[in-house]
């Protein structure tokens, strides 16, 4: 769970210093089977209202991608009491803040009022849930928006396209071989009632989780989640349907050419478990060990000794199905990158040989607790928290005890996952490099 830049920035997680404390919570369902958690916190006069969908990329058809992440933005458009283009006029006018992301196994909606706003909150997400107004317009305009998102962040982005390269190499039959933004051609082609479809079967209360937190009264804040997500009819069941992925038992090699880009990168990709196992957190450790800043093994050795790589990180991309575990580097002029490649896999054998040295594991540990707390130091970050330990791991109380889990990780732990996990047999090698130039 590192901080690194380029195309893998924004799933970085600052670190701090603090010590945990426990988190309270109270959690019941209405009868439509919309999930409530409740966290009071009086520290601050402010209030998140947030709804998580158990909908993401993966929901998707093969030839209809970019369906979730354009609900992120489609939801926004106005509802039967919230004329269209007023939403974010509301949040701003009660003086407030808003926002929404999208990954291929959730999408998240969520506001930030001052507290004595908590009712405006709970009403502008019963909305969205209750009767958004989804017509043609607003298809139209949103696919305009979502166009432009793709080519400022992806398509003219330098790197932009590292998870797609990777994505559709690792995966042959689970839906996370396509990307959240999906492809535009899917979006062009796709008719009103497929859309009003995909919300029918998403965006209903028992695929949902509310939360509520910071600074209200519980009684008032039952009172009015009761009158304003009561009517929400629950919908039909949502059944996930199950993928599984042969095993990798070859080194696959494959290349991607950006135009966007003039120094090559090349990265080595591994296949993991899912983030809910404990497999997965070891793994989020050895991503410290190898790129966790400058004192770093992978930083030291191809940035500072060997001078080889302008820059190198590991990143352990957990998601619910399956994570994804990916180290990229930057050569240092004409390197050749397989001396690259070299290097990440002599550091990577040097872990499933070596037990780590009790002060780098004692260093480990303290980064862990530092970034578990940091992650939940402000009640925006509590309420993200509490909507993923439910609805992704079904375990709220995940928030309190997850950081156990990491504390009780052992050194030889992280040498047999290393081993287990990290073979060249089992990687994907990708060299991404700048477009050639074609000659006549």
């Amino acid at each position: 769970m590192k901080k690194i830049s380029l195309a893998f920035a924004f799933m970085g997680i600052v670190g701090g210093s603090s010590h945990a404390q426990e988190i309270k919570f109270e959690e019941y369902d209405l009868p439509n089977g919309l999930h409530v958690i409740l966290h009071q916190d009086h520290t601050a006069p402010v209030v998140v209202t947030s709804v998580m969908y158990h909908v993401g990329a993966k929901d998707e058809q093969p030839d209809r991608t970019g369906f979730a992440h354009f609900f992120e933005h489609l939801l926004f458009e106005g509802t039967k009491n919230i004329d269209r283009g007023e939403w974010f006029k509301i949040v701003s006018s009660n003086g407030g803040k808003n926002n929404a992301n999208t990954s291929d196994d959730r999408t998240y909606y969520y506001e930030v009022f001052p507290s004595n706003n908590l009712q405006t909150g709970l009403w502008m997400e019963s909305e969205r849930m209750l009767h958004p107004i989804i017509n043609q317009i607003g298809v139209d305009t949103q696919n305009e928006v979502v166009k432009e998102e793709k080519r400022l962040r992806i398509d003219n982005q330098p790197y932009g396209n590292i998870l797609k390269a990777v994505k559709q190499n690792m995966f042959k039959n689970h839906p996370y071989r396509w990307t959240t933004i999906g492809e535009m051609e899917h979006l062009d082609a796709a008719k009103l009632d497929e859309f009003l479809a995909f919300f029918d079967k998403f965006y209903v209360p028992n695929n949902a989780v509310l939360v509520v937190a910071g600074d209200f009264q519980t009684d008032q804040a039952k009172k009015w989640i009761a009158e304003y997500f009561s009517e929400v009819k629950k919908g039909a069941p949502v059944v996930k349907k199950q993928y599984e992925e042969a095993p990798i038992t070859k080194e696959i090699h494959a290349s991607w050419e950006d135009p966007n880009v003039q120094i090559p990168m090349v990265i080595t990709a591994y296949r993991t478990p899912s983030m809910k196992t404990r497999e997965a957190r070891v793994l989020d450790m050895i991503s410290s060990i190898l790129s966790g800043g400058k004192s770093s093994r992978l930083y030291k050795k191809l940035v500072d000794t060997e001078k080889k790589a302008l820059e190198v990180a590991a990143l352990n991309f957990s998601q619910e199905d399956y994570g994804t575990y990916l180290i990229y580097a930057l050569p240092v002029g004409e390197t050749p990158t397989q001396d690259l490649v070299d290097g990440i896999s002599s550091e990577i054998k040097r872990l499933q040989t070596d037990l780590i040295s009790e002060r780098e594991y004692q260093k480990l540990l303290n980064q862990f607790e530092n970034q578990f707390v940091n992650a939940n130091s402000n009640v925006e970050g509590v309420a993200h928290s509490l909507a993923t330990y439910y609805q992704l791991y079904g375990d709220v109380n995940l928030i309190n005890t997850e950081i156990d889990i990491y504390r009780s990780i052992t050194r030889e732990e992280i040498r047999d996952a290393a081993k287990k996990y990290l073979n060249d047999n089992q990687r994907l090698v990708l060299q991404y490099e700048p477009e050639k130039t074609s000659t006549k």
